[in-house]
């Protein structure tokens, strides 16, 4: 008689309990609340609609002004930094201890970062193509398979950040908090420049103050420097002013994201708005650390973080693209609940319905590429130089970056933008990155 194979939640409870005392769950518990809240603010921001027989991509910022201020909390990308930057401390702590080098560590870290990404784009060229057999309308596909890769775009921040890791924790022990307030000046002087001598390309560069300026606040979390709760509230009280001064006296728009029609936005590039947030984001939520970690000392509570944390580069990556399909097969299926006006009663009523959907056809598709989040463990890694994983991820991080902003459609044989398709593969070649999946998923 075979053994059954323990489900998911079981395997989470026995990962539970394995969990060292030494552990921050909390670490683990921000991580899994802010993909929730980034899946679930997607599938809210992004209205599907029907109207006079043509689909738009409607965005309820733009057309309820009132929920531009819901993006100060459904806005949750300084926390995957400031989680990044304790993690990416941790992990870089113990790689030096075991005498790793740099060449290791950035070479487990693509391959984590780097190989979930992949099957999603070989899915988006797979629409692309059949889409180009049966002529099909760019103007729909373009914008769709863009937003369908943005949650990709943060990939390409962060992996940028990571690859700096041996110099940012290098300024962390030799500056402490103050290499934080030198990324803080450097990023209100790119913003001087941009908003008052109108140098608007000079404003890419806050990708690197600002969201470095981010991570090094979780360096400073795992350092134990931000353990005091009242201290903490200071912190956040002061983000939150400094971002209500932005937004009130700055050129600054309300919205926390990028909303459609709005010359000026917050995210793209960052400005000192995402610091400010961050700021405050994370000096409330670290207030609140004792306080929860005692609460996820329940064993449920704590597995439920688990099996989320376990599955969160695939909900992540494909969260966007399963609420395209859904859409997709409501409009073949005559446009059912499409037709109610973004923003309307009906239409808010009816989001719980809309939420449960995606979320069983997301989690229907979780088992099929859960394995390529899951790798393989290399027992003896082949070594690869640092030049040569930057390359890499250089080939990666330009080919994503441009998808999220162009999409996938392009004019030509196979109706798919061939050469940035392939950048991010040929960067996983470059790097030699071991990117096969488990052959077998583990019940």
């Amino acid at each position: 008689m075979t053994k059954k194979k323990p489900n998911a939640w079981q395997q989470a409870l026995y990962l539970a309990e394995k969990t060292p005392a030494s552990r921050n769950r909390y670490v683990d518990f921000l991580r899994a609340v802010s993909i929730i809240v980034v899946i679930f603010g997607h599938w809210l921001v992004v209205a599907p609609y029907i109207k006079d027989g043509e689909i738009l991509l409607s965005d309820i910022l733009s057309i309820s002004p009132w929920t531009q201020w819901l993006s100060w909390i459904l806005q949750v990308m300084p926390i995957f930094f400031i989680v990044g930057g304790f993690s990416n401390s941790i992990s870089w702590q113990s790689a030096q201890k075991r005498g790793e080098g740099y060449s290791s560590w950035l070479a487990a870290r693509l391959r984590r970062l780097i190989t979930p990404v992949l099957p999603v784009l070989v899915i988006w060229a797979i629409i692309g193509i059949i889409a180009k057999f049966f002529n099909a309308d760019n103007s729909i596909l373009q914008p769709a398979s863009a937003f369908a890769l943005l949650p990709a775009w943060f990939l390409v921040v962060y992996i940028v950040v990571v690859s700096l890791m041996p110099l940012v924790y290098k300024a962390w022990q030799r500056f402490n908090i103050a290499s934080f307030w030198v990324l803080v000046a450097a990023a209100i002087l790119v913003d001087l420049a941009v908003f008052a001598l109108g140098w608007k390309a000079l404003g890419w560069v806050n990708y690197i103050f600002v969201w470095v300026a981010v991570h090094q606040f979780g360096i400073a979390w795992q350092a134990q420097i931000k353990d005091d709760a009242r201290k903490m509230l200071f912190w956040a009280i002061g983000g939150l002013v400094a971002l209500i001064a932005l937004v009130t006296f700055g050129p600054y728009p309300i919205s926390m994201v990028s909303v459609q029609g709005e010359e000026i936005s917050n995210t793209l590039p960052p400005n000192l708005t995402m610091l400010a947030l961050g700021i405050f984001q994370g000096g409330l939520l670290l207030s609140l650390e004792a306080l929860i970690r005692k609460w996820l000392d329940k064993k449920k509570v704590w597995a439920a973080t688990v099996l989320i944390n376990g599955m969160i580069m695939t909900l992540f990556l494909w969260h966007v693209t399963v609420l395209i399909l859904v859409a997709g097969l409501a409009l073949a299926l005559g446009g059912i609940g499409l037709g109610i006006a973004p923003g309307t009663s009906a239409w808010w009523l009816t989001r719980p319905i809309w939420i449960l959907i995606l979320s069983t056809v997301l989690l229907t598709l979780v088992p099929i590429f859960l394995r390529y989040e899951r790798l393989r463990k290399i027992e003896k890694p082949s070594f690869v130089p640092a030049w040569r994983l930057l390359i890499g991820a250089l080939f990666f991080c330009v080919g994503l970056a441009t998808l999220t902003l162009n999409g996938i459609p392009a004019d030509n044989f196979l109706g798919i933008r061939i050469v940035e398709l392939s950048l991010p593969f040929i960067g996983a070649v470059i790097a030699k990155l071991d990117i096969l999946p488990l052959k077998k998923m583990r019940r």
